[in-house]
């Protein structure tokens, strides 16, 4: 028995008004997900526990089952493992994003223009940081290059109460009421200002406004936590399983799991990435002795995050046919028993740019018998279904012994 988990990254809306109020996974042309459908059972999962923030990281650890009140840290600890940073106990982790600011006169009144620096390259961000690094680093403080616009900052002996906002809550908004607060606070204000000073006028910088791009000109933290315990994803569920993604918090995830992470050639967690390479890399890990395959996919989150509805309804489409349809064809040119399943993490929706907490939708199939049938995959279908998971652990252990189903 073979699984798999086809996840797009904020892939759920709300009704669009342009849309005649559809949602962009009502209007995409996703025939692959139509015809799971056609047999599969659609509902409802709550992936983010109450008293948590609807992010990635606690999302994505429910969509695997994982409940965050009992392993999660912190996003950024997730994303150190990727790195291959070893924290230490007394380590506070920060995700620091590449980052335009825009605007004249004191820092606090600069605007948060591109949480994404345009979605700098890796390699001119990977300058940047260990330019910043140069400059700034010590012994307190650690910049570690990731990918794109996606950093890290590890403080040593450091305090893990601290209030900071995500970037990609703020767009378009001063930032001087969302600077960091609480323990380093002060600190960690200095390191932006002074990242801001240097790296507004770096070659890479000036380079990128002379090519129209936005610049990556300051730093800005967010997502801090101290090492993480998650426990380890063959000995919870009894199968070997994979991971393909190309951001560090999903490898992180799988890092800490003991999961196989794929690393795809041209991966960028944008409409841009390799989605023919991800597919590829998720038939050879279930070829290759993984039992379960988690495949992750950025680019409708990232559409969502700056209001780009073409793009999150094309990101969703190239999901269905570049994703599911060819894994989906694998598993059952295999001959062996399969399930696969269909959702988001957490609604992104076009109108607020951000997450929001809301149940998500789900599609579970399976390869040799009907588990329902008859609604479309989608927000609408799934809220009226009457199926609703309160705990996500308990919609992965139903997709694991959906074999057993009568």
């Amino acid at each position: 028995m073979k699984y798999a988990i086809i996840l797009g990254d904020g892939m759920a809306d709300y009704p669009v008004p342009s849309l005649g109020g559809k949602t962009p996974l009502e209007v995409a042309d996703t025939p692959c997900m139509d015809e799971l459908a056609k047999t599969g059972r659609i509902g409802l999962v709550k992936t983010v526990p109450d008293g948590y923030k609807p992010g990635s990281d606690v999302a994505n650890l429910g969509a695997l089952g994982y409940d965050a009140r009992d392993c999660y840290t912190g996003r950024s600890p997730l994303e150190a493992l990727s790195i291959g940073v070893d924290m230490k106990e007394d380590d506070v982790a920060l995700r620091t994003n590449l980052v335009t600011l825009s605007g004249e006169g004191e820092f606090c009144d600069l605007v948060m223009e591109d949480y994404s620096a345009g979605e700098i390259s890796t390699a001119e961000a990977r300058e940047l940081i260990e330019y910043v690094q140069r400059e700034l680093g010590s012994e307190k403080f650690t910049f570690y290059a990731g990918v794109s616009y996606r950093h890290l900052l590890i403080i040593a002996h450091g305090d893990a109460d601290m209030r900071l906002t995500p970037p990609h809550d703020i767009s378009g908004r001063r930032i001087g009421d969302h600077l960091p607060e609480g323990a380093q606070s002060e600190e960690l204000l200095a390191l932006m200002e002074r990242a801001y000073a240097l790296l507004k006028n770096h070659p890479v910088n000036l380079k990128r406004t002379e090519e129209g791009k936005e610049p990556a000109n300051c730093i800005w933290f967010w997502g801090q936590g101290t090492r993480p315990m998650l426990e380890n994803f063959e000995a919870r569920y009894g199968l070997k399983g994979g991971m393909v993604s190309a951001v560090d918090l999903l490898k992180g995830i799988a890092v800490g799991a003991g999961m196989k992470s794929a690393d795809v050639e041209g991966a960028t967690g944008t409409l841009s990435t390799n989605f023919a390479g991800k597919a590829k890399a998720a038939c050879d890990l279930l070829d290759g002795g993984c039992d379960f395959v988690f495949v992750h996919l950025e680019a409708p989150d990232e559409c969502g995050h700056h209001g780009d509805l073409e793009g999150k309804t094309k990101a969703i489409e190239c999901v269905d046919k570049k994703i599911l349809r060819p894994i989906y064809e694998h598993l059952k040119e295999s001959g062996e028993p399969f399930a696969v399943m269909v959702m988001p993490d957490h609604f992104t929706p076009i109108s607020v740019r951000t997450h929001t907490r809301e149940p998500v939708p789900f599609l579970m199939y399976y390869s040799q018998k009907a588990l329902g049938g008859g609604r479309p995959y989608n927000e609408k279908s799934a809220a009226e279904s009457g199926i609703y998971y309160p705990e996500a652990s308990a919609l992965m252990r139903d997709f694991l012994k959906v074999g057993d189903a009568e």
